[in-house]
């Protein structure tokens, strides 16, 4: 039997079922498949149902950047998908980490969505900071949607330093008319300058005029990586925290907003800035705009982003909760999901004690503001799997050989994500 494999003509992935096979077979194929190719090589009945996950053959896009989409070939679909999935790469990352996600999104969603892997910010570039890669990603996702103008809804999915990508980019996304805009000669946009409160308000709560439904992260650092065990690698040692954040300029001006650094001239850092609106840009409202947001944690063995800034939670929360922990029988690397709620009013001194060293405590004005809205948080733990010590990267897939045991917490978005 034929083994399915990604062919990239134009950025497209095609999707054909075998005429030979039943009806029945042709609907498991249509939702589960993808191209069929004839091999020499006879291999078993089984691997119809088991995927395999051979080289992606993509075409650049005009922007030379290596950004690609992935959708079902229009003859082979009853209607346009009109649901735009943006997948964002983490630290040294690029589009190719989110390859088998990006796949099985399309198995279970074939006529409904097209991902676009983003590679906008990729490699050394993902030392350039947040706030710039957010603008990149911003007018990457507006070249996406010009390209694709039956889409009506947005999501976006991220690992690691992704998500606060992402967070910014949808900030820069929020409530503009993009169709209106008019490229200036510096690259930026600005709006044709007709007012109509009709079209404003057709555009009040979306991202660049799309309906913003799932807004999911996995091992994002939300809160940072400064202190307060955020960086495991550190285990907890108060010295070696400190000593990090001195050298942070060693990832860049990325590094300098993950350890909070870079607030200079009574300028808040970037990340606390991202926790509330401002006058031109709307952090918390754009978040809030999502029908869902969603926190991938790594309980264990993740050695640079800690369980606490994924899983926006408090010290004290995950000391109580690591008691219940249990596995899934369907999901067996999600030991815990929580449903979506908000915080407790629970309030703690803005100023804290931290080993010694008085400072005002960014990390908790952060989370008591990013959890006014609610979100749902998914624990995973890779224990006892051979690849624990990867679990950063086996919670994204990121190379299927080595991160094969992270395919369940990829199929638990799927199963989970609201079209």
């Amino acid at each position: 039997m034929a083994s399915p494999e990604l062919q990239g003509v134009s950025g497209i992935v095609e999707e054909v079922e075998d005429g030979r096979k039943s009806k029945n077979m042709e609907e498991i194929e249509r939702s589960g498949s993808v191209k069929v190719k004839k091999k020499k090589k006879k291999s078993k009945v089984a691997s119809f149902y088991t995927p395999k996950f051979g080289c992606f053959s993509i075409e650049s896009e005009e922007d030379g950047r290596g950004n690609f989409d992935m959708e079902v070939d229009e003859k082979l679909r009853r209607r346009n998908p009109t649901h735009l999935i943006v997948m964002v790469n983490g630290l040294i990352g690029s589009a190719q980490n989110w390859k088998f996600a990006a796949k099985q999104f399309l198995r279970k969603f074939p006529e409904d969505v097209i991902v676009h892997c983003s590679e906008s910010n990729s490699s050394m570039m993902t030392f350039d900071g947040v706030d710039v890669m957010g603008e990149r990603l911003t007018e990457e996702v507006i070249s996406v949607i010009k390209r694709h103008p039956d889409v009506q809804k947005i999501s976006f999915i991220s690992h690691s330093l992704g998500g606060l990508i992402s967070r910014y980019a949808i900030a820069r996304l929020y409530e503009r008319d993009i169709k209106r805009e008019k490229p200036q000669e510096n690259g930026d946009s600005k709006s044709d300058g007709s007012e109509n409160p009709c079209l404003e308000e057709k555009f009040k709560g979306k991202i660049a005029g799309l309906e913003p439904v799932n807004f999911i992260t996995s091992a994002t650092p939300h809160l940072g990586s400064r202190g307060h065990r955020q960086v495991p690698v550190f285990c907890g040692v108060y010295r070696l925290e400190k000593a990090a954040s001195h050298i942070s300029w060693f990832l860049g001006k990325s590094g300098k907003h993950l350890f909070l650094t870079d607030g200079k001239n009574g300028k808040q850092p970037l990340l606390l800035q991202m926790a509330s609106d401002h006058e031109d840009l709307k952090f918390m409202s754009a978040l809030q705009s999502f029908r869902r947001r969603v926190a991938y944690a790594n309980v264990h063995f993740d050695h640079i982003v800690g369980w606490g800034t994924s899983s926006l939670r408090r010290r004290t929360e995950l000391l109580q909760l690591k008691k219940k922990l249990s596995r899934d029988d369907k999901y067996p690397h999600i030991v815990n999901v929580e449903a979506a709620k908000t915080a407790s009013p629970e309030e703690v001194p803005m100023e804290a004690k931290v080993n010694g060293y008085k400072n005002t405590d960014m990390e908790e004005e952060m989370l008591k503001s990013l959890t006014k809205m609610s979100w749902e948080r998914v624990d995973v733990s890779f224990r006892g799997s051979r690849q624990k010590y990867l679990a950063h990267n086996t919670i994204q897939v990121k190379t299927y050989c080595i991160n094969s045991d992270g395919a369940d917490v990829i199929q638990h978005m799927i199963d989970n994500f609201l079209l």
